[in-house]
């Protein structure tokens, strides 16, 4: 497996961007799977990202996913698969995200919380982030998310598709990210991964039965040995959870108490 100066050097050299489908991935077919805790974001400039339901009637999701001035609707899907969509009330953006930068470029830490104007049924079943431990380096995990098949096949989008991936552990870009590729393909060739639509998706460890949430989507890139510029196929880039718990339930309790407001907490 490459070193990490390596794999960083690539971050910062290969064409990426936000990570916006779950590329080589599985269509999620099982009513009791991750359809009952894997959204998606939408908003009225026609931009699409994904979530992880954190609550009843919350989402996190990635920072850069919330910042253009539009209405924000999440999109739940039912057992029968059928869509649902509920309209975002307020949202916490942590502190330290600078808006006007890349998620590749971006300083501060990729991670945003919406929460519903009402809360989804009992068929859904939230994650809880509290429960998020770290990921090491070898280490297996599961991607899930909206976004497109291949690059351009922007049609293909809006289906819930997962795949497995694995931990080559953290870097330091602009910020720090955990980098998780394909197991076969260690992003030399184009594999699984994030692509157009992945971005604030959700990082997943299996456990018996469930899984716990671990990571959540900024940016992906093409692979090392790609002949086209591609966003899709080499590294997916992962804000990991548990060094940002304190953030979360702070924001939280902040959106608790909030009538409806769009603001850094």
């Amino acid at each position: 497996m490459r070193a990490l100066s390596l794999i960083a050097f690539l971050a910062l050299t290969l064409f990426s961007g936000s990570a916006q489908a779950v590329l080589l991935g599985a269509t999620s077919r099982d009513p009791d799977g991750l359809r009952r805790s894997v959204v998606s974001i939408e908003n009225s400039a026609g931009e699409l990202c994904s979530g992880a339901l954190i609550g009843a009637d919350l989402v996190l999701t990635a920072a850069h996913c919330v910042t253009d001035a539009a209405a924000y609707r999440v999109v739940a899907v039912n057992r029968a698969f059928k869509p649902q969509r509920i309209r975002v009330l307020a949202l916490a953006v942590h502190p330290s995200f600078v808006t006007g930068t890349t998620p590749r470029t971006q300083p501060g830490v990729d991670l945003a919380i919406l929460r519903l104007e009402r809360p989804l049924g009992p068929e859904f079943r939230p994650l809880d982030p509290t429960l998020a431990g770290a990921i090491d380096v070898g280490d297996e995990v599961t991607i899930a998310g909206f976004g497109v098949l291949a690059e351009r096949r922007k049609q293909t989008a809006r289906i819930l598709r997962q795949a497995n991936l694995v931990s080559l552990g953290p870097i330091q870009v602009a910020n720090r990210v955990l980098i998780v590729v394909d197991r076969q393909r260690l992003a030399e060739t184009s594999g699984a991964g994030a692509c157009r639509g992945d971005s604030g998706g959700p990082i997943l460890a299996a456990t018996q039965g469930s899984y716990l949430l671990s990571g959540i989507v900024s940016w992906s890139s093409g692979a090392m040995r790609t002949r086209e510029p591609s966003a899709c196929g080499g590294l997916t880039a992962v804000t990991p959870i548990v060094e940002h718990l304190g953030w979360i339930r702070q924001a939280l309790r902040s959106l608790a108490t909030s009538e409806g407001s769009w603001a850094r907490r």
